[in-house]
């Protein structure tokens, strides 16, 4: 099993706010405060799944920090409390996709439409470099997750990539 689940617009320092006190920005994935975020996703993964490692999987902060990628970090009153990442997906038949990546909000601040936030920003950043398609994976078991997709128009398709041969990756798409 692919063991990473995942669940901004503008250059770096762009923020926009989805409500009092709350900022999205397109940061540094190499931040304390990225790194922290993503070590609670990938720990709360690991648990919910019973992984083997640490619940990473194939992520990489490298991996946003490409041409044509975005990592953004969500803070309420300043607080670091959710993150997503878009990268280029480079698989055969992918070239005009993007994938959206490390999608968390903390516990504490679940249920403030703060991945709503992130997950259109991402996709506004995702306009902006010209990407067509947006593409993701979850696990079965993350249903706000699953939720939160298809209220934003996504859409079930066949797993790809390294998530193709799991029966607990779910993915989805949805045309830009």
């Amino acid at each position: 099993m692919a063991q990473e689940r995942d669940g901004a617009v503008g250059d770096a320092g762009t923020a926009a706010g989805t409500g009092p006190g709350e900022v999205v920005t397109v940061e540094d994935p190499t931040t304390p405060d990225a790194l922290a975020l993503i070590r609670l996703l990938s720990a709360e993964l690991a648990a919910a799944y019973n992984f083997l490692d640490d619940g990473s999987g194939a992520f990489s902060p490298a991996d946003v920090q490409v041409p044509r990628a975005a990592f953004l970090v969500a803070r309420l009153d300043g607080r670091p409390v959710g993150c997503g990442a878009l990268r280029p997906l480079e698989l055969p038949g992918y070239e005009d996709s993007a994938e959206i990546k490390r999608m968390f909000i903390v516990e504490e601040a679940r249920g403030q439409r703060l991945a709503t936030a992130i997950l259109e920003r991402l996709e506004g950043q995702a306009r902006e470099f010209g990407y067509r398609r947006a593409v993701l994976e979850t696990g079965n078991l993350q249903h706000a997750a699953i939720r939160l997709y298809e209220r934003s128009g996504y859409e079930r398709i066949a797993c790809y990539g390294c998530y193709a041969h799991d029966p607990r990756n779910v993915c989805f798409g949805k045309t830009l």
